[in-house]
């Protein structure tokens, strides 16, 4: 078969790989459907992530059919449509008992396309199937399904549900790719009164207005002194930093309100300053986090019922085969206008 392989920083191939076989008695291996890349495998390839190993097929991001099972699999089935969780977890540790599947002890975590193989391939094998894995409703297509793998999750979680957002709060999420503008569609189930997004990109602020940002703001317009003014001086009630680099970082803590609260979702491959001699008098809080993906159920009934309009985070899609091109697409956004890429089995 085919797959996506990890070569080292700066070096990705398209390249004939060994199909898998169940390994484990939980296993279930799934022909992959449809597969995104995440700007986290972009970090993989920058060199951000050393736990990953040259010969590694990368994604954690995929849809698929049930292709085979292990003998103590008993939730799904060989010809069952599932979404791929992107954290494994194997259901039974400290920390999956508290639904924290993100830190798993047995094995699981994220793990797919990190420290196993990956599904930007033809076949995945997927460890603890019956807890990684979610059986999809006819009225869920493939290509909306697959912002439930990580992006809706981990924006909600590690963005909206750890920065607290509550009604009538003043949210400011910083970078509006795919991971901003779900933490935006999300935040909205808790009726902010305002949502402020910044992105250098006029394509992406566009994008933010259109997924329910009330003002869109480029870095270079002294975004602090424009929040200060719509806040009586005070400040955001929430931050959400979706790109993972210091400045960004940094930029979120001077924008909130004493006793505000700073979420960081976005991926960092570089130590960023942390401020206590400013931020230890005004009760500021900063959570950090890896997806627990507890939520996929909640968003899986809410998508299925029409509560989540996902349309327009894909905007370029691909066969599975085009996988090169795909990730050039997705490299670029600057140039591309890529949010989100999707690539589908022939």
């Amino acid at each position: 078969m085919k797959a996506l392989v990890f070569h080292g920083p700066g070096k990705r191939s398209w390249e004939d790989v060994p199909q898998p076989e169940t390994r484990e008695p939980g296993d279930a291996v799934v022909r992959i459907d449809a597969v995104t890349i995440c700007g986290t495998d972009l970090h993989i390839l920058k060199g951000d992530v050393p736990a990953v190993d040259s010969g590694r097929i990368l994604g954690h991001e995929a849809v698929g059919t049930v292709h085979k099972v292990g003998p103590s699999v008993t939730t799904v089935r060989p010809g069952d449509r599932v979404l791929i969780s992107c954290i494994t977890a194997c259901g039974r540790c400290r920390f999956c008992r508290a639904s924290q599947y993100g830190q798993c002890l047995g094995g699981g975590g994220w793990i797919l396309g990190h420290r196993i193989d990956g599904v930007q391939a033809e076949y995945a094998r997927v460890p603890f199937a019956d807890t990684s894995t979610h059986l999809l409703p006819d009225q869920v297509g493939n290509e909306e399904a697959l912002l439930l793998a990580d992006i809706l999750p981990t924006s909600y979680e590690v963005g909206v549900l750890n920065g607290e957002v509550t009604p009538g709060d003043v949210v400011v999420v910083v970078g509006v790719g795919p991971i901003g503008l779900a933490a935006i569609l999300t935040a909205r189930l808790f009726t902010p009164s305002r949502i402020i997004a910044v992105d250098p990109a006029p394509a992406r602020r566009e994008t933010a207005a259109l997924h329910g940002a009330h003002l869109t703001l480029a870095p270079e317009e002294d975004v602090v002194e424009q929040i200060m003014e719509l806040t009586d001086g005070l400040g955001a009630d929430v931050a959400i930093e979706a790109v993972g680099i210091p400045d960004t970082f940094e930029l979120c803590t001077r924008l909130v309100r004493p006793g505000g609260r700073v979420a960081n979702v976005g991926v960092h491959g570089r130590p960023a300053t942390l401020h206590l001699e400013d931020l230890w008098i005004r009760n500021i809080k900063i959570t950090t986090g890896l997806v627990d993906t507890s939520s996929t159920p909640t968003l899986l009934r809410m998508l299925a019922a029409q509560q989540l309009d996902v349309g327009g985070f894909i905007t370029h899609r691909f066969g599975l085969h085009e996988m090169p091109e795909a990730y050039d697409v997705f490299g670029r956004p600057e140039e591309s206008g890529a949010l989100k890429t999707a690539l589908f089995a022939a």
